[in-house]
């Protein structure tokens, strides 16, 4: 089964996706936690760190690479945060893992 993100990814739920490459896209956290908060995640369905195989090493550091770029792109490379919920019962709702972005600058 799809997940939500897959299914804005194929479009089939609207999203304003705000950056896309190859593996990864970015959309904006329909619930923000900050000024700019900004989920970035793989087109692979994996579905918390726990599950990342060595495979997806790469992936996982591109995933950093695009958030550098957004912090630059957003001029806010003086302060964001970055961090992965990894808790099912309590803070990952969706189960395909995602990289928040927030920045309050």
């Amino acid at each position: 089964m799809s997940s939500i993100f897959t299914k804005i990814l194929n479009k089939e739920i609207p999203s304003e996706i705000v950056y896309e490459d190859e593996e990864i896209f970015v959309i904006k956290d329909i619930n923000p936690k900050a000024k700019i908060h900004l989920l970035i995640i793989p087109k692979k369905e994996i579905p918390t760190i726990n599950d990342l195989q060595k495979e997806d090493k790469e992936l996982l550091a591109n995933m950093f690479f695009v958030a550098k770029k957004l912090a630059k792109d957003l001029n806010v490379e003086e302060w964001y945060q970055l961090h992965f919920n990894v808790w099912a019962k309590w803070w990952q709702e969706v189960m395909h893992i995602h990289l928040h972005f927030t920045s309050d600058l």
